[in-house]
Formats: structure tokens, C-alpha cells, sequence
């Protein structure tokens, strides 16, 4: 979404990626982001609870209107809960399709991005 962000932008249209991949998001760098600490999959809020949903819609539109420098992202400080439990069950190597008795499985994030085809790199160095 980073990469779709900055060609709005780079067209004139104002944008905010609303994210609760903070790492991921970091190393995309959309214009301007929001983060929640909600499990991926419910980035917009909980289900079947619209006043937690719109909350975090209000949250996150009013950190747009804070953000001046490009690249920032603004923890919104929308919660799943007030327990990080599930973030055991969420990062879990036994979720992410590898099972792995040690764990998380996944790699970690690098900060520079990268790219499927070479295309979409240039694509982006020219936006």
C-alpha cells in the first residue's frame, strides 16, 4: 500500500495508510500512516463492535492531520486489549504456515524495501 500511497500523492491526492504492521509500513514509507496495535486482519477495528471501529477511523484521521513530515507514522493508541496475550497466538510460528516449535518463524523485517520485479522498484525510485 506504501508504493500505491506515494503515486496518490505524487498525483495530488492526500493519503493515510492505516497500518497495524508497524514494521512492515516502516519499511514501505507511505506519506503518512496510523498505526493500531490490533491483530493483522483487523486493522480496522474489532468485529461487530462499530463505536471501537469508528473510533479507530477518528483516531486515525485525526493523526493525518498532524502529520507534516512524509514517512511519519502515528501510533494511534487503539489497543486490542488491555492484555497482549493474543499477541502469543497472533505471531506465532504455528499461524504463519511453518510449523516451528520454537516460535515465530517469520524473518525479520529489513529497512530498505523490497521489491517482486524489478519493474516495481523503478516504479517506485521514480515516484
Amino acid at each position: 500500500m506504501g508504493l500505491v500511497a506515494r503515486a496518490l500523492e505524487a498525483a495530488g491526492f492526500p493519503t493515510l495508510c492505516l497500518t497495524a504492521a508497524h514494521s512492515i509500513t516502516a519499511a514501505v514509507n507511505p506519506p503518512r500512516a496510523a498505526f493500531v496495535d490490533l491483530p493483522l486482519g483487523h486493522t480496522a477495528g474489532r468485529p461487530h463492535e462499530p463505536e471501537f471501529q469508528r473510533e479507530v477511523l477518528r483516531r486515525a484521521l485525526a493523526a493525518a492531520e498532524t502529520i507534516e513530515i512524509p514517512g511519519t507514522i502515528v501510533d494511534t493508541g487503539m489497543v486490542w486489549s488491555d492484555d497482549d496475550s493474543w499477541k502469543d497466538e497472533a505471531t506465532s510460528g504455528l499461524n504463519n504456515g511453518v510449523n516451528s516449535a520454537e516460535g515465530d518463524s517469520r524473518r525479520a523485517r529489513v529497512g530498505e524495501p523490497q521489491y517482486q520485479f524489478e519493474e516495481d522498484r523503478v516504479a517506485a525510485d521514480a515516484g
